[in-house]
């Protein structure tokens, strides 16, 4: 992808505030969400509308009634009509996914100008009517039901608790295994300990509140205004305060005598983030300041059963590969911190030369990252996590440190449900 005669830049990238479901965006869908964060991504480049060809968007509550979120946007801020709008879901890494997307496009030929995206609201997540109601109602919803068949679906709608509707929870549909509990098996599996998740939960929470008080990250946000008369113009998970012995006497939430706890596993949030990209001829004839690239991505999947968490280890060797790169050309490592423990465990399988043997197909290990080099404004453990948008918030990130921050490489890591990892090369544009 680097050595493309045309190749896509990223231009700049702005997020709604990241905040506990069910709180401040309580009344903002995946859709609002997203309208506002690419109003504010227009507003502060001042692109002019015309030059956009579409966006791509990332989501995994998607709406019901209107799943294609990317051009429910285009509509809601009447961009021209002829701006096309497509949605994808790969659930974690949909962020991610929805910017590759649009980067593939662009040095494609097929767009100049694409934003790219994701967003998600837990707080309107919709419950789900058991099937044998839909059944059962199905000819009263279409009006075709006579006085008989009413009786017909009462009689069908027994027992009670059989019709109720079910509270949604991030569980895997092929193994039913909720993704806190396959983190605590990667926890166990891989050996580490409570004490070591606290730590990497603390440092996050730290790194994040430093990247506030200092601007860097502060930058990124814009202020939202809620459909109830509120604004709402920071980040609002972000513990500068927290420490270990706070975090300690937290209890587990997954296990009885397991190690995963609130304190050290990403909060349910609300959010969107947004991207703007462009071919680099385009930017440089519009006058725009590129600040990155992507030199490679790559995208793989695991067995589900088999450590659900743990894509990234092999998502992000092969993503160096593709770059011709190793790990220690890298300046900067971003992962998503979906907890603690999964993180930690892909460290470490980085780190192992019996994992690169069995799992990647090499002698050595991929290696050891430092830590001052990852994270550098902490992650989703302290920011937050809305499923579609925390790729897009990444990329916003990495970009803005390799612009601003002198750095001139970047590994991207993140893992999904579904046994799902995602893997990304981004370098500085001169």
């Amino acid at each position: 992808m680097s050595d493309s005669k045309r190749r896509a830049v990223v231009i700049e990238g702005v997020r709604t505030p990241f905040v506990k479901a069910f709180s401040e965006l309580l009344k903002m869908d995946a859709i609002a969400l997203g309208d506002a964060a690419v109003a504010a991504l227009l507003r502060r480049t001042e692109l002019p509308r015309d030059e956009l060809d579409g966006i791509v968007w990332g989501g995994v509550i998607l709406p019901g009634l209107a799943p294609n979120v990317a051009r429910e946007i285009a509509l809601d801020l009447r961009l021209p009509a002829r701006v096309e709008g497509h949605t994808v879901t790969r659930a974690c890494a949909s962020g991610l996914q929805a910017i590759t997307s649009a980067v593939s496009a662009i040095e494609r030929g097929d767009a100049d100008v694409m934003i790219a995206g994701g967003s998600d609201s837990t707080s309107n997540a919709e419950l789900k009517l058991p099937q044998k109601v839909v059944h059962a109602l199905a000819p009263l919803a279409f009006g075709k039901a006579t006085p008989m068949d009413v009786l017909g679906v009462l009689s069908q709608l027994m027992p009670i608790t059989e019709v109720l509707p079910k509270m949604p929870k991030i569980a895997e549909r092929t193994t039913g295994q909720v993704m806190g509990e396959a983190a605590e098996e990667m926890a166990r599996r891989n050996e580490v300990s409570r004490e070591e998740q606290d730590e990497f939960a603390v440092r996050s929470h730290h790194r994040a509140a430093a990247g506030i008080a200092s601007g860097r990250l502060r930058k990124e946000v814009t202020a939202v205004e809620t459909p109830d008369g509120r604004t709402v113009t920071a980040d609002t998970l972000v513990r500068a305060d927290t420490s270990v012995e706070a975090l300690a006497k937290l209890r587990p939430v997954f296990a009885k005598k397991g190690t995963l706890t609130a304190g050290n596993s990403s909060p349910l949030t609300d959010g969107a983030a947004a991207v703007l990209l462009m071919s680099e001829d385009k930017a440089r004839a519009l006058g725009y300041r590129p600040r990155a690239a992507f030199r490679s991505f790559s995208y793989v999947g695991v067995d589900p059963a088999d450590q659900l968490l743990m894509g990234p280890a092999l998502a992000m060797p092969k993503a160096l590969d593709r770059a011709g790169m190793t790990l220690g050309d890298i300046d900067v490592v971003d992962m998503h911190e979906a907890f603690a423990a999964q993180v930690l465990s892909v460290l470490k399988m980085l780190g192992s030369r019996a994992f690169a043997r069995a799992r990647l197909g090499r002698d050595e290990a991929v290696g050891d990252v430092d830590p001052a080099k990852l994270n550098l404004y902490g992650g989703s453990v302290a920011i937050g996590h809305p499923f579609g948008a925390t790729g897009a918030r990444m990329v916003t990130t990495v970009a803005n440190e390799l612009s601003d921050g002198n750095k001139q490489t970047a590994l991207l890591g993140i893992c999904a449900a579904g046994g799902l990892g995602a893997g990304a090369v981004m370098e500085r544009v001169e």
